[in-house]
Parts: C-alpha cells; sequence; structure tokens
C-alpha cells in the first residue's frame, strides 16, 4: 500500500438511539471517538413494517364502518 493515501481506520463506539453501544473499526472522523446513530432498526420504517400494515388496516376498517351499506 502506498503511504499518505489511505485515511485512518480506528476504532469508534457507535452509539444507537435507543442507548445500545458496541465497539467497530472505522475511517469516521469523529471528535471523540463516538459516532451517535439517529437510526437505528427500532426506529426506522423499513424494519416498522407491521406499523404500517397495521395503520393501514385501521383506515380500510374506518371507511368500512362510515360508508358501510345499511
Amino acid at each position: 500500500m502506498k503511504k499518505g493515501i489511505h485515511p485512518d481506520y480506528k476504532e469508534i463506539t457507535v452509539l444507537l438511539s435507543d442507548g445500545t453501544e458496541f465497539t467497530t473499526r472505522s475511517t469516521i472522523k469523529t471528535k471523540d471517538g463516538t459516532f451517535k446513530s439517529e437510526v437505528d432498526s427500532k426506529n426506522h420504517p423499513f424494519y416498522n413494517q407491521n406499523k404500517k400494515l397495521q395503520k393501514k388496516a385501521d383506515r380500510i376498517d374506518r371507511f368500512n364502518r362510515r360508508y358501510k351499506k345499511s
């Protein structure tokens, strides 16, 4: 490898939004060696598909109650 062209690869602590933390190695530049993530698998919409399906089912039920044939 050529010297001086590669970024520093150092150990950092990743702090997730739910308080979980773990140590890994990265080239991310941080002031104190800690990366604070705002999004993780507990609050990202991709992982919360069940909640979205439940909301959709609630809207369908509300529509059916409102416009139900008597």
